[in-house]
C-alpha cells in the first residue's frame, strides 16, 4: 500500500520563479514620425505605398487638425490625378464580388497595370466599427505588386462614402495606378454614390437563386453599364446562360443611355478565370466609345460640380453641429422630444432660430 506521505510530497507547490516587469527594459514603442505635406505629396508620387496608406488613413480621420493637413496633400495631388480608368463593382451579397476582382485585378496586372482596389466596408450602427476583411478574402491580389488593396470603412453617412472615397481615387492616380476599382458591400444606397464617382458601374449578377429579375433593384440595373453572371461554372452553366437571356430581354425595356453604350450581358467565372479577358474587354470597348463620343469627359467635369455640392453639404452640416451653442441646444431639446413636450419640428425650427441669430 502506498503512504499518503507519498501524496502529499506529489502535490506539494513549488515556488515559481519571479518575472521581471519588462522583458525588456530598454525597449520602447516606437512613434511613427509626423509626416508634412510636403512628405506625403512627395511619397504619393513617388510610389510609396506606406505614404500612400498612411495619407487615406489622414483622410479618414475626423480630427479637425488632419483634416487641415488632408485637404492640403489633395490639393497638391490634384495636378498628378485624372488618369485612370475608374471602375465601380457591386452586387448581392453571396455573388463572388472579392473573388471575382481577384481574378480581374490579375488579368489587368497581367497586362502590365497598376491596379488599386478601394473596398468600402459599411460601418456598425451600433459599435461604429467595420469588419475590413476584403484584403484578406484576395490573397493572390494582395501579394501582387502591381496591386493595392485597401478596404475603408464607410463611415454613418452616405456623404462621408462619396467624399472619402473620391479623395482616396485622387491620392491612388496621383500614386500612378492606372485602374482604381471601388468595391461596394451588397447592393443599396451606397451603390448610387459610387456610380457618381466612377467612369463604368459594373453589376454582378447570379443565376438560380430565385426570380433574377425581382432579386435586384431596377435603379441598379439602370446604373449598370455591364451586367455579368457570375459563377457560371459546372451545373451553374446553363442557368447562368438563361439568366443571360432574361436579362437581355429585360434590359430592351429600359430607356436607352445617355452616353449611347448598349449595355452588355455576359458570364464568367471568377474561380476558374473563365471569360475574365471579355470583361476587360467590354471595359475597353466602353472607354474608347464614351472618349470618341466625348461622354467620357463630360462625365468627368459632371462628376465635379457633384463634387462641389456634396462638399457645400458635408461643410454646411460639419460647421452647424460643431458649434457649441447648437450642441447645448440639442441637448436641452432632446429630452424634451421624447417626454413629447415639443414635436421634432417645434425641436428643429428652435435649433434653426438659434443659428440664425
Amino acid at each position: 500500500m502506498v503512504s499518503s506521505d507519498t501524496f502529499d510530497t506529489a502535490l506539494n507547490v513549488q515556488e515559481g520563479i519571479e518575472q521581471p516587469t519588462q522583458v525588456n527594459p530598454f525597449l520602447q514603442k516606437k512613434r511613427k514620425k509626423e509626416l508634412s505635406v510636403a512628405d506625403y505629396v512627395n511619397g504619393i508620387t513617388g510610389g510609396d505605398r506606406v505614404i500612400l496608406s498612411r495619407a487615406i488613413t489622414l483622410i479618414e480621420s475626423v480630427k479637425p487638425a488632419h483634416q487641415v493637413i488632408a485637404q492640403e496633400v489633395i490639393e497638391k495631388c490634384l495636378p498628378y490625378s485624372g488618369h485612370s480608368v475608374r471602375i465601380g463593382i457591386t452586387g448581392v451579397p453571396g455573388v463572388g464580388k472579392s473573388t471575382f476582382i481577384e481574378s480581374f485585378g490579375t488579368h489587368i496586372t497581367a497586362q502590365g497595370k497598376q491596379l488599386a482596389v478601394l473596398a468600402i466596408d459599411p460601418s456598425s450602427e451600433r459599435s461604429k466599427g467595420s469588419i475590413l476583411g476584403d484584403k484578406t478574402r484576395m490573397e493572390q491580389l494582395s501579394a501582387n505588386p502591381r496591386a493595392f488593396i485597401r478596404p475603408s470603412p464607410s463611415g454613418l453617412t452616405l456623404g462621408g462614402v462619396a467624399r472619402k472615397t473620391r479623395e482616396s481615387i485622387i491620392l491612388c492616380e496621383a500614386a500612378g495606378f492606372d485602374v482604381i476599382i471601388v468595391e461596394t458591400v451588397g447592393v443599396g444606397q451606397s451603390e448610387t454614390a459610387v456610380n457618381s464617382m466612377v467612369d463604368f458601374f459594373l453589376l454582378l449578377m447570379l443565376a438560380g437563386a430565385g426570380d433574377e429579375l425581382q432579386g435586384i433593384k431596377r435603379g441598379i440595373m439602370e446604373m449598370a453599364d455591364a451586367l455579368v453572371i457570375n459563377k457560371a461554372d459546372g451545373d451553374n452553366v446553363r442557368p447562368s446562360e438563361l439568366a443571360k437571356t432574361r436579362y437581355q430581354s429585360a434590359l430592351r425595356l429600359f430607356p436607352k443611355q445617355e452616353n449611347g453604350w448598349e449595355v452588355p450581358v455576359t458570364t464568367c467565372s471568377a474561380i476558374e478565370n473563365h471569360a475574365i479577358d471579355k470583361v476587360w474587354q467590354i471595359i475597353c470597348d466602353f472607354e474608347k466609345e464614351t472618349k470618341n463620343n466625348g461622354f467620357f469627359d463630360r462625365n468627368r467635369n459632371e462628376q465635379h460640380v457633384k463634387i462641389f455640392y456634396d462638399w457645400i453639404d458635408f461643410t454646411l452640416k460639419n460647421n452647424f453641429f460643431n458649434k457649441l451653442e447648437i450642441q447645448n441646444k440639442i441637448d436641452q431639446l432632446l429630452p424634451l422630444i421624447l417626454s413629447g413636450s415639443i414635436t421634432p419640428y417645434q425641436a428643429g425650427n428652435q435649433v434653426f432660430a438659434l443659428n440664425d441669430n
